[in-house]
């Protein structure tokens, strides 16, 4: 499967960036009122991509060598990354208030913002990593 390594990167990489742009899309018409932001379209659209995603990223675990594991940033990935579907879910549905959603919807896109800085440096604290150096 090492052969396919760069393919399923590549639909990987693709799907993440698919995945927030239609998260901002979504949050996007929740902020503005609008009542298109749950439409089962975009919905659907959304669970594809994510099955895609998530297929991509797994058979890339399977492919890695066990030493991608050593410095952490691939373990902070993924705990970021419940934290996103969380914050993302109370964004867009499960949030009791308005000021609620705001607030998830902005912390949804500070921590995709810095899962993205994270896979980019293959360190744990992303973007912020150059500034030790």
């Amino acid at each position: 499967m090492m052969t396919y390594y760069a393919e399923i990167k590549y639909v990987h990489v693709a799907a993440v960036l698919a995945s927030g742009l239609l998260f901002l899309l979504r949050g996007t018409l929740m902020l503005s009122g609008s009542a298109r932001h749950g439409s089962a379209a975009l919905r659907y659209l959304s669970y594809s991509i994510d099955t895609v995603l998530l297929t991509a990223a797994l058979m890339l675990l399977t492919i890695l060598p066990a030493a991608m594991f050593g410095n952490g940033w691939l373990l902070v990935k993924m705990v970021l990354l419940v934290g996103y579907v969380v914050l993302g879910s109370l964004a867009l549905k499960r949030g009791a208030t308005r000021l609620i959603q705001r607030r998830c919807f902005f912390l949804a896109v500070m921590v995709y913002v810095f899962m993205l800085g994270i896979a980019r440096a293959h360190h744990p604290l992303g973007f912020l990593s150059g500034l030790l150096h």
